[in-house]
């Protein structure tokens, strides 16, 4: 096994340790069928803050204008959302190992969080943690438009 794959393996099990095991059966907060009608906002790339892997963002309808816009507010609800691949998955093209999520909450009413719930799901969407401290911390530096946008980090 590689370095690359070993410090992979390591994070991994650093990032996911904390997390709820996901016994209880609850899945994220993204449809089943979500790749009928969420559109992609950023391409396939290598996310050294997701753990070392291949990433791809796509953004429930109602998150697109303000997510490729970066002036509307994003509606109570959107949802943008991190598909996860293996780091050799140059293409975004195999099996989705996990995703990240943000939704949408009230404005005003979870500040601490950035007004977003955070959740982080295994490829099959059983939820393995929700509100991660750590996705928070990374993304309130994000910045004001172009580069940032309410807790949205990436150009589109």
């Amino acid at each position: 096994m590689s370095r690359r794959a070993v410090l992979a393996a390591l994070v991994t099990q650093i990032l996911f340790a904390c997390g709820d095991d996901g016994d209880d059966g609850e899945l994220a907060a993204f449809p089943a069928d979500y790749a009928a009608t969420y559109e992609q906002v950023r391409n396939c790339r290598f996310s050294l803050e997701h753990g070392l892997i291949r990433i791809r963002v796509v953004a429930s309808p109602d998150a697109l204008a303000p997510y490729n816009g970066r002036a509307a507010p994003f509606p109570t609800g959107a949802i943008v959302l991190k598909e996860e691949y293996a780091e050799r998955d140059r293409d975004c093209a195999g099996p989705i190992i996990a995703f990240t999520v943000m939704q949408k909450l009230d404005v005003g009413s979870s500040p601490e969080m950035l007004d977003w719930t955070w959740q982080e799901a295994n490829g099959d969407r059983r939820l393995l943690d929700a509100d991660v401290p750590r996705c928070v911390q990374c993304h309130t530096g994000c910045g004001k438009p172009p580069d940032g946008f309410d807790g949205t980090c990436a150009v589109p």
